[in-house]
């Protein structure tokens, strides 16, 4: 009997033993279970603001901001509304109303940059061609007075090469040759009696049966007129108001 009891304890002893060993394997293995995955990131959302630096999108006729992933265009800095002399850089494709009293000045990443020398677009600068109004336009199209080869804050400071002068809101963009401004040598049709405004002085062909006089010079007073003038014509507003004549037609 006493060997037979030895082998019961023996065996319990086995039993849990194996227990034990089985209990430690079963915490090893939840040791390596995965912890749950973490809860997803909610990305966060990126404040679009119009100032330098931002990105626009056309939308339709106007620009928004937009992720400068998808922009066509940078804003390069802020400026009144409308913009003054001088405000928005000279690279400045469009200026767009962005609030009250406030523009951006904004240049496009690729081509066509609408705001160079000609066409049409940005800020108005020398090479740029303007309406009788002082706003720019194409100068591929026919709508345009004069071409600028300055922009000043005051007519005296317009260069030598100046042959007509418009008003701006905070300055004067001064004109040279080309579209309807007259140049010395040019003939002109015999205007309206009184005085007139010199874009209502219409040049033609020398050749032409309606040529009634050669421009002689532009002075700032008819004593100044060079010999060989016998005519004069004031004109209100220009930037040298009398527009000496020699009649080739009487």
């Amino acid at each position: 009997m006493a060997t037979g009891s030895r082998m019961i304890v023996s065996l319990a002893a086995t039993v849990a033993v194996a227990a034990v060993v089985v209990a430690a394997a079963s915490t090893v293995i939840a040791g390596r279970s995965e912890p749950p995955p973490p809860p997803p990131v909610q990305p966060s959302r990126q404040t679009l603001m119009w100032s330098p630096g931002a990105c626009v999108s056309r939308d339709g006729a106007r620009f928004a901001l937009a992720p400068c992933v998808r922009g066509e265009a940078e804003v390069l800095t802020l400026a009144a509304d409308p913009p003054g002399r001088g405000q928005c850089p000279e690279d400045t494709d469009e200026v767009v109303r962005v609030g009250r009293g406030r523009t951006a000045c904004v240049r496009a990443f690729l081509e066509p940059h609408h705001g160079r020398a000609g066409a049409g677009g940005g800020v108005l600068r020398a090479g740029d061609c303007v309406a009788l109004d002082g706003r720019e336009r194409p100068c591929t199209s026919s709508s345009w007075y004069g071409r600028a080869v300055a922009i000043t804050g005051e007519a005296d400071g317009c260069p030598a090469a100046t042959l007509d002068a418009l008003a701006l809101r905070d300055g004067v963009v001064c004109l040279g040759r080309g579209g309807d401004v007259l140049a010395k040598g040019m003939c002109v049709a015999k205007p309206g009696k009184g005085v007139v405004m010199r874009s209502a002085i219409a040049g033609v062909p020398c050749a032409s049966p309606r040529a009634w006089a050669r421009v002689t010079s532009f002075e700032t007073s008819a004593r100044a007129c060079p010999k060989g003038s016998d005519r004069y014509l004031r004109a209100r507003g220009a930037f040298r108001p009398v527009t000496c004549l020699h009649l080739v037609s009487k």
